[in-house]
């Protein structure tokens, strides 16, 4: 490891004890402060012996912790394509440091100490030392999660602690066969834990962490559905949040899969593949806990699949955890057992104990009443329709949502007076390069196919894209920071690739030059009634011209307040759902008055 130490501004604000703000600050005002070494225009990294040379030299007090420097060595040694890779072997060596033996390090990473140059392990040693082993590797994994923010998807750690308590205390074996960097096996706590992921740095950090916490572990890197590691396993308990929206799951080549029980599901529903994939590695009698995104609980294509994991009796319950997410309870039918005759199909909320032996006593929606055209298994669809076997429980559990969102509006100075900023119009932006509009055609399909379509009620909700179509030639293209936005007013910065959908554009900006959040941020701004939707009238609005430091401090501003809007818009619809059951348990007897 003998490349340069880098830091980012994220390093750079931890180190002086400072917001980022501060750092893009001293950026701009001061001539003096270090050119980048590297990185790209959005996130340039500079030199750590340059920075600290730079805070001594301006009087600006600063740590450089044991922390910081493994940290700015990782960096350093992986860049950003490897960055995954060394994290790993530096959670190997760790394991092996811990062990004093060679044979308890990461699988596929053999010989990590050989290999180490020794400062390094030294220094490793030393923060070891300092926190503990498994606490020296959790700080190295957190870090690595904030760089990698925008490419790694992990479960949010209250998730993940709310479905490692449905999956049941003393587990013996649980299986993840898409365990990203471990969470959901960690939060589990199994007494053998296997996992599997598409990402090789993530199985192996993975591994690491698990082993560091004692857990025996056996985690293989490939795909789960092409390349099964645990073809031949029953777990106790299977735990899973798996890709959304992924089309390439397979489905020609895995046609013949004995997995599918439940029938083969369509190349428009990867979500029904995972669930059957899970039931197939538990063992009779197993539960299985799975993320699921809410539309997976009433697409059409997928009807037939969700029928037959009613009626077979391994569909337990469907719980509601945010306006885009579900969470499906499943259990193996044991051979023989007769299937239940109700699914449980509810808000999440309160203590989940309680959903198993509500599971148990039989309480939910009678299996008879989702047998229909749809087989619709949304909560609130069934709420609405049939009520809560208990207003009182669902009133409670529904306050507690309510209460959950919590909506703080970001903190805006005010000027001494008004600041007239320069602009351009977008189109003149486009002129220049600095960013390329494009527009879906005025109609399309998107009731069916196997193309993703992100709709404008999809933009509405910023959700993830509900609508699908059949390739052609006038479709639209979007990826993962792209800025789409509707006639109406709305726009946002889109994080998973898609088709556009009708009557929307997109706008894919040059990131040294715009900052994506805060063009959506002025897009948003837009008076609906003064936009026009002719493409003509699009392009004529104006964009204040700002450097694109500034940009960014703007662009963080308005994305706090469009999440507030998400944030008071959720509360709304939980405040609906408030009232009514608060009506209906007072009107019914099952609530009452303080």
């Amino acid at each position: 490891m003998g490349r340069e130490s880098t830091v980012n501004a994220g390093d750079i604000a931890r180190l002086g004890g400072v917001g980022r703000a501060a750092v893009s600050n001293w950026r701009r005002r001061h001539p003096d402060f270090p050119q980048p070494v590297g990185g790209t225009a959005s996130s340039p990294l500079f030199s750590l012996d340059e920075i600290e040379r730079w805070l001594r030299r301006n009087g600006k007090p600063y740590e450089v912790s044991v922390a910081d420097r493994v940290w700015q060595r990782l960096r350093a040694e992986g860049g950003d394509l490897g960055l995954g890779h060394v994290v790993a072997r530096a959670g190997a060596l760790l394991v092996r440091l811990r062990d004093g033996r060679d044979d308890t390090a990461v699988p596929l990473l053999p010989g990590v100490d050989e290999r180490a140059d020794p400062d390094f392990v030294e220094l490793l040693d030393e923060l070891a030392a300092r926190h503990g082993h498994a606490a020296a590797f959790e700080i190295l994994h957190e870090r690595y999660l904030e760089a990698h923010s925008r490419r790694l998807s992990t479960t949010p750690s209250d998730l993940t602690t709310l479905m490692a308590k449905l999956a049941g205390a003393q587990v013996g074996t649980a299986l993840d066969p898409a365990c990203g960097t471990g969470a959901l096996l960690l939060a589990v706590g199994p007494a053998r834990a296997l996992g599997q992921d598409v990402n090789a740095y993530g199985a192996l950090i993975a591994a690491a962490r698990l082993r560091l916490r004692s857990v025996e572990a056996t985690v293989v890197a490939g795909d789960s559905m092409r390349e099964n590691g645990f073809r031949d396993v029953d777990a106790d308990v299977v735990v899973c949040d798996p890709p959304v929206g992924d089309r390439t799951w397979g489905r020609t080549e895995l046609t013949g899969d004995p997995r599918w029980a439940y029938g083969l599901p369509p190349r428009s529903e990867p979500e029904l593949a995972w669930v059957q994939h899970c039931l197939a590695q538990v063992r009779p009698g197993g539960r299985v806990v799975i993320r699921m995104p809410a539309v997976a609980a009433s697409r059409r294509p997928g009807r037939r699949i969700r029928a037959n994991l009613v009626r077979g009796g391994a569909l337990r319950a469907v719980l509601s955890v945010t306006q885009d997410f579900d969470l499906w309870l499943l259990q193996r039918p044991e051979p023989g057992e007769r299937p239940p005759s109700r699914v449980l199909l509810r808000q999440c909320a309160g203590d989940p104990e309680d959903v198993w032996r509500d599971v148990e006593a039989g309480r939910g929606v009678r299996i008879v009443d989702l047998l229909d055209d749809e087989v619709d298994l949304s909560p609130a669809r069934h709420v609405r329709r049939h009520g809560e076997a208990d207003p009182g429980r669902g009133y409670a559990a529904a306050l507690q949502q309510f209460r959950a969102r919590t909506a703080v509006p970001p903190e805006l100075r005010r000027l001494p007076e008004r600041r007239p900023l320069p602009t351009a119009t977008l189109g003149e932006l486009a002129e220049a390069g600095l960013l390329r509009i494009r527009h879906a055609p005025a109609r399309m399909s998107v009731d069916g196919g196997d193309l993703a379509v992100l709709t404008g009620d999809d933009l509405l909700r910023d959700g993830s894209p509900s609508g699908g179509t059949t390739p052609g030639d006038e479709l639209i293209a979007i990826e993962p920071g792209d800025v789409v936005a509707s006639p109406m007013g709305r726009a946002r910065v889109v994080h998973t690739a898609a088709v556009l959908g009708p009557g929307l554009s997109s706008y894919r900006v040059d990131p040294e030059q715009l900052d994506a959040e805060f063009l959506a941020g002025v897009l948003r701004s837009v008076d609906p009634g003064t936009r026009g939707s002719r493409r003509l009238e699009l392009r004529r609005t104006r964009v204040p011209r700002l450097p694109l430091d500034e940009q960014r401090t703007y662009g963080r501003a308005f994305r706090e307040l469009l999440d507030l809007t998400d944030a008071v818009r959720e509360a709304a619809e939980h405040c609906e759902t408030l009232v009514r059951l608060g009506l209906t348990g007072l009107v019914d007897g099952w609530l009452g008055p303080e």
